[in-house]
């Protein structure tokens, strides 16, 4: 297959993922413009968020570390031993539900403690809070049930998981369209009964064409052998990287009342925008990159190199237009109910900012797939953990000072230093020959 083939693969998943996110984001949408016009910008939303985001922090650290790690293992496992990929999907299942279980215990007393001794949220967000953790936690066992058969139905070559995405956010969206009153804690209940629906809508089709196991409690399949040689440094550079939002969030609580929501509301727009590039491109260009491997490692560096650069146009272009649409855009999607005009200019505002990182995450993420399918899973890892680091100094320098608009862009400011990092040390790769697995 040559080199225009592969470019073909790329552009062809960009596009096809890329509609199944859109889907799944215009979903997401809508779920937002139904808690902006039930809640506005106020304490409730503050706790919702607040609970929602440390709950799916290490649902999201799994997806990240199982889509970098999953996808070049299961290359490898279909070619050597592909009957034993099943056994392995279920053991995996298995793990990951007794983890979640045991996470979601951990969570619940983590913050019940925390908000009995002054941190986190303040007054009415913070009373709201300690009744919606125990609930919300029950999104620790399904998320991580979720992340293994998302990350094994791409890994698969399918993108049934992208459009399934956006099961959550409609059911959630059906459930805030009901008369208040008719379900208690509508927020809470539509988010864990959307999860559960999303995980059963995911893990049935896989069941039922024998790509997976039942969930079993064994380690016996051979490909913990090559996962476990990957995972540990992942989940420590994934767990800094993914750590950035939820210290945002903390920073946010310290600026009164509603910067929480605001900041929320910034961010699901600017993911309209990041998770329509990011998971298109990851989904698109991390197989094509895994199956060619360190053996094509010229041909794999051009093909990095190059979607690389179109990916930051590409972003660069999403900024232009969505700074210019901004105002238009927040005030059709939220400003009803309760949420104001005042709530507009706020949210406008944090969004602009946020946008500036665009150009530089899509182009990263290109590159991180380069560096995951060669297994060189410590420049990837040490990328979090310097996130982690830049974002913890940047927030000193700006939060202060600039208030919400800071916490927005010590964002930007993290991501170009990243693709900064990221760029001198691919151009330090010497193609052509095998790369060493780490």
């Amino acid at each position: 297959m040559n080199a225009e083939s592969h470019h073909r693969r790329i552009a062809i998943g960009f596009v096809w993922v890329s509609l199944f996110v859109l889907v799944g984001k215009l979903a997401g949408a809508a779920k937002e413009m139904a808690i902006a016009w039930r809640y506005g910008i106020s304490g409730t939303v503050d706790a919702y968020v607040f609970i929602f985001n440390l709950v799916n922090w290490p649902v999201s650290v799994w997806f990240s570390v199982l889509t970098v790690v999953l996808v070049p293992l299961i290359a490898r496992v279909r070619r050597d031993q592909p009957a034993a990929l099943p056994r392995f999907a279920g053991e995996l299942l298995g793990f990951s539900l007794v983890a979640g279980l045991a996470l979601a215990v951990l969570f619940s007393a983590a913050v019940l403690w925390m908000g009995g001794h002054g941190g986190g949220l303040k007054g009415q967000a913070a009373t709201e809070a300690a009744h919606m953790v125990v609930p919300l936690s029950a999104m620790l066992p399904l998320g991580l049930v979720i992340s293994v058969i998302s990350a094994w139905t791409m890994a698969l070559g399918h993108h049934r998981n992208t459009l399934l995405e956006a099961v959550p956010s409609l059911v959630l969206l059906c459930i805030l369209m009901l008369p208040q009153g008719v379900l208690p804690n509508a927020l809470v209940w539509g988010s864990v009964g959307g999860c559960a629906l999303h995980a059963i809508s995911l893990a049935w089709p896989m069941w039922r064409s024998g790509a997976i196991a039942a969930p079993v409690l064994s380690f016996s399949a051979s490909g913990w052998r090559y996962f476990w040689g990957g995972i540990g440094i992942m989940v420590l550079g994934q767990a800094f990287s993914s750590l950035t939002s939820i210290v945002d969030q903390f920073f946010a609580a310290t600026l009164g009342e509603g910067a929480i929501s605001t900041l929320s509301y910034a961010n699901r727009l600017t993911t309209l925008i990041l998770g329509l590039g990011a998971m298109a491109i990851s989904r698109s260009t991390l197989p094509v990159f895994s199956e060619l491997g360190g053996e094509r490692g010229a041909e794999v560096h051009a093909m990095a190199w190059r979607w690389a650069w179109i990916m930051f146009g590409v972003g660069a272009a999403g900024f232009v237009l969505a700074w210019l649409l901004a105002p238009w855009g927040v005030k059709l999607l939220f400003e009803r109910g309760a949420f104001g005009p005042d709530d507009t200019a706020a949210v406008v505002d944090a969004f602009r900012y946020l946008g500036l990182q665009v150009p530089f995450y899509f182009a990263s993420l290109v590159l991180i797939a380069y560096f995951s399918a060669l297994r060189k899973y410590k420049i990837v890892a040490a990328s979090g953990v310097a996130n982690m680091a830049v974002k913890a100094v940047l927030l000193y320098l700006f939060a202060p000072s600039y208030g919400l608009s800071g916490v927005c862009l010590s964002t930007v400011i993290m991501y170009a230093i990243s693709f900064g990092l990221f760029l001198f040390l691919f151009m330090q790769e010497r193609p052509g020959r095998a790369q060493p697995s780490v």
